[in-house]
């Protein structure tokens, strides 16, 4: 491992297996916070109308249970540069009680590796967008029926809050371009 690469210290819970049955919160941001989800004229709270990328990027979300059928989904939102979800993993038994071999599948890692892996092969296809998302996503586990309900609340409540996001970037805004020295 190069010692060049800045410490990243893991917002995992010690011990915890993330492939059990569960409620997540999840939040996975665009890199650089680029608003590429909704066309320019967005303006909540107003119906979101979503770019090619980001109708992919609800599309795509709504299909994780197709090619996770042990996980379903609860609510959701496509913001201009997130995405807010709450992923439900309800068994992870295989049908033949073998582990796999080589990789860790059926955590929570895994599910949202796969989701923005699909997201971005459909942007280099058909987009000029080559680097959808920021390193990592937030999780959170859903301990108990309150924080389940305060979490939809936010999701929800989280077009007509836009402006006031922490994750909030101007539609017109656009990173400067690095140089290389």
């Amino acid at each position: 491992m190069s010692r060049d690469l800045p410490y990243r210290a893991s917002v995992r819970l010690p011990g915890y297996n993330y492939s059990s049955p569960n409620w997540y919160y999840v939040t996975i941001c665009t890199k650089n916070r680029q608003n590429i989800f909704v066309g320019a004229d967005y303006y909540p709270p107003a119906n979101i109308k979503y770019s090619p990328i980001g109708n992919i990027a609800q599309q795509y979300w709504k299909e994780i249970p197709t090619h996770y059928p042990y996980v379903s989904l609860d609510q959701f939102i496509i913001m201009p540069n997130h995405v807010h979800g709450i992923i439900i993993i309800n068994d992870n038994k295989r049908a033949d009680n073998n582990p796999p071999l080589h990789t860790v599948t059926g955590t929570i890692g895994a599910i949202i590796r796969g989701y923005k892996i699909g997201v971005t092969k459909w942007c280099r296809q058909n987009t000029d967008v080559y680097d959808v998302w920021q390193r990592n996503y937030y999780e959170h586990i859903i301990r108990d029926e309150g924080e389940l309900i305060h979490i939809r609340q936010y999701i929800s409540d989280n077009p007509k809050n836009w402006n006031k996001d922490k994750l909030f970037v101007r539609a017109d805004y656009h990173p400067p371009a690095k140089h290389n020295n």
